[in-house]
């Protein structure tokens, strides 16, 4: 499946033979400029997710070894998410990504940032879920659209913040 936002296309796509989920979508950013977008909980908080959420971050130690966590609202009802950051260096990150109402759903995220030059990114990002049955339910979900709509906002952040 294929979305568009701002001037880029989001591919997202299953993988046929283990249950993972792979995103690549470029920007007109750095790399360094794209991670601290992803690791500061003030900036992170404005882009990620879809339009109609309003986000919190309770927590965020984004370090190797750190933590994070966040509430998503809309119309009083709240989401949770939680995880771990296994690895943060200048290129990549490894996380655990956990839905409160599926604590059960333990996924492990990579992001890679590759330096297409003239100050542009391609964004890769790939979640290992627990099983096929749980990774189409991601996909059933309208991941995309909170993709999607998310990047957008990544988007115009970048943009405000050059």
């Amino acid at each position: 499946m294929t979305t568009t936002s701002y001037r880029y296309t989001v591919s997202i796509e299953a993988d046929p033979t283990l249950p993972i989920i792979r995103m690549t979508r470029d920007f007109d950013a750095t790399p360094a400029e794209l991670m601290r977008a992803h690791t500061d909980p003030e900036l992170f908080a404005r882009w990620v997710g879809p339009n109609n959420l309003q986000t919190e971050i309770l927590d965020w130690d984004a370090t190797t070894g750190g933590r994070w966590r966040y509430v998503a609202r809309r119309d009083g009802v709240e989401f949770g998410f939680h995880g771990c950051f296994h690895e943060v260096a200048d290129d990549r990150i490894v996380q655990t990504f956990t839905f409160d109402g599926q604590p059960e759903g333990v996924a492990l995220e990579t992001l890679w940032f590759e330096d297409l030059g003239d100050g542009r990114t391609r964004l890769r990002a790939q979640s290992l879920v627990d099983s096929f049955e749980g990774r189409d339910q991601w996909l059933a979900s309208g991941m995309e659209t909170g993709v999607d709509e998310g990047y957008a906002k990544l988007d115009a952040l970048l943009a405000e913040l050059r």
